[in-house]
């Protein structure tokens, strides 16, 4: 494997799927080390990346925004949308950027995820204690806030969660 070749990994890679710096410069490394290296010294797979990211063609930034928004949309909490980007690679002032926009959509994917496991307001009926339990479980692991997961888990089958969605008023 030759210098030209990673590039052309790198390139092939970023123009089939969206990535991070750090994930593409991963992925390098593995294939480096799947095929062998033919010289001396490895090419900086992180230096390659970040040309990458010069060049436009890897944006940390978008994708973590484009991740929060579909695990958003998808019912998982803030919790769980910030371990996935850590584990993506994505750097905590990318991440803090982003925060604001996913505390926003808090309270809808909460409710996004509510709906799809049929939770508390989108039951067909009201949950005994061990239930109530589970769903509580089920919601906290899906990365919403405590507070918010109980106000849900307690909601009345067919109540409505308008009020919940409705910002506080004093």
């Amino acid at each position: 494997m030759q210098p030209s070749d990673v590039e052309r990994l790198a390139l092939r890679y970023v123009e089939r799927f969206a990535t991070t710096r750090t994930r593409l410069s991963d992925y390098l490394k593995r294939k480096i080390r799947e095929r062998g290296w033919a010289g001396d010294d490895p090419p900086d797979t992180e230096a390659l990346a970040g040309r990458m990211a010069e060049l436009g063609y890897v944006d940390d930034r978008a994708f973590a925004e484009a991740r929060a928004g579909a695990m958003g949309r998808r019912g998982l909490g803030a919790r769980r949308i910030g371990q996935a980007l850590r584990h993506a690679g994505i750097e905590s002032e990318d991440a803090e950027a982003i925060a604001p926009a996913i505390e926003a959509d808090a309270e809808a994917s909460a409710v996004a995820f509510a709906r799809r496991r049929r939770i508390g307001p989108f039951s067909h009926e009201i949950a005994d204690r061990p239930l109530r339990e589970k769903q509580l479980a089920a919601m906290l692991r899906a990365g919403h806030a405590l507070d918010l997961a109980r106000k849900i888990v307690r909601m009345a089958p067919g109540e409505s969660v308008e009020a919940l969605l409705a910002p506080d008023r004093d």
